[in-house]
């Protein structure tokens, strides 16, 4: 069994230093590389928690200049980056460390390519072309995260929505990739078991939704499947009796995730997204919720797939259906609630809902077409 108490590096995509204790590394190599005047970039209730003062610590002791950023929102909007990019140049920062989940990583992220690049933001939106205009160098860009969901500390995009709208908008580049993750699990051992949950299911849905893509990918699709079987052998504990081990293993797996979902996501997270735009869901429970209902529309004809996923999670019943029960009953038993109505939403909701993941980026990779009529149906079976 891998002992989890030490620090090891792999690198895939980039330089990743693993195992309890490693964030007690950042400060020397901030040093080491000439950089004194970090700029840390998370999210109002990560700047609260004692890890993070003794982070801040840590690196002042080390001589360090320490600025913090820490006005952002929950689902990240465009102004929380533009406000982060001026304390930077304002502060007259060196290096952006991001800290924190999905959102404080995405805004971070962004953070580094708004300092050189100054068109409007949602110029650089991916799908678009946008990063045709990302030509310019970026600050050093170092992540530490503290929760094992989104993957985030891994990417090479971000996910902003416009302030108004709420639409979603991606920031990609091959440049924005981290030049270095410090992934501590020990971060993460403090989490309440909702969020431990939620974004474990983030987590699971980036896997499963990677491994049944479209598109080529194999490398991605075997990194899908080794991610799908650490969160099923390690969720319920890291939930409901947390100990390193656990909480290790869905750090990886989360990072895996990230890694797969190269390949593409699909209808789950078209059905999610919304749910975060309109009533400001936790983007890993709309996913959790929504999982089970959207493996179920892609189950038929890809029953070899659903096999594969199935034996992978180790479920007995390797049909499309019995991959579903298996997740209603992981949802149930991680205290997860199984119906839309349960997270606030209503049947009032669910006409604007279907528009707004009809105009979602993720369905397309979705291995069978999506309408809106489709996603119409989905929510309301959820419901």
């Amino acid at each position: 069994m891998t002992d989890f108490n030490i620090v090891r590096q792999y690198n895939f995509p980039t330089v990743i230093r693993f195992g309890a204790g490693a964030i007690k590394e950042l400060p020397q190599h901030l040093a080491s590389m000439g950089f004194s005047k970090p700029l840390l970039v998370t999210d109002p209730i990560v700047a609260g928690l004692d890890f993070f003062k003794d982070i801040k610590n840590s690196l002042s002791a080390k001589g360090l200049s320490v600025e913090v950023f820490a006005d952002i929102h929950k689902n990240p909007v465009k102004s929380d980056v533009l406000k982060g990019g001026d304390v930077f140049a304002e502060t007259h920062r060196d290096c952006v460390v991001g800290i924190g989940g999905g959102a404080a990583l995405d805004v971070a992220r962004a953070i580094v390519l708004r300092v050189n690049h100054r068109r409007d933001l949602f110029d650089y939106d991916d799908l678009i072309g946008g990063d045709q205009y990302v030509t310019e160098e970026v600050p050093y860009f170092v992540t530490v995260p503290t929760t094992s969901g989104t993957g985030s500390e891994v990417g090479r995009s971000a996910i902003i929505s416009e302030d108004d709208t709420h639409r979603k908008r991606i920031l990609f580049a091959p440049k924005l990739l981290a030049k270095i993750v410090f992934a501590d699990p020990l971060l993460t051992m403090e989490l309440p078991a909702f969020v431990t949950a939620a974004t474990g299911m983030d987590a699971l849905t980036h896997n499963m939704e990677a491994y049944i893509a479209k598109g080529f990918h194999p490398m991605a699709e075997g990194i899908a499947l080794e991610g799908m079987a650490l969160i099923n052998s390690a969720i319920a504990d890291a939930v409901n009796k947390p100990d390193l081990a656990s909480r290790s293993k869905m750090m990886i797996a989360s990072l895996m995730g990230a890694v797969a979902f190269q390949k593409g996501l699909g209808v789950v997270h078209s059905l999610a997204h919304p749910l975060s735009s309109l009533l400001d869901t936790h983007h890993g429970l709309a996913n959790a919720v929504n999982l089970p209902y959207g493996m179920r529309y892609n189950a038929p004809g890809l029953e070899t797939q659903f096999k594969r996923m199935a034996m992978a999670m180790d479920i007995t019943d390797t049909t499309g259906e019995g991959v579903v029960q298996h997740l209603f009953a992981l949802n149930q038993q991680l205290g997860l609630p199984l119906h839309l109505r349960d997270i606030g939403v209503k049947e009032e909701h669910i006409e604007t809902l279907s528009d707004l993941a009809l105009a979602d980026f993720c369905h397309p990779n979705n291995p069978k077409p999506v309408s809106r009529e489709d996603f119409k149906q989905l929510y309301l079976e959820a419901l």
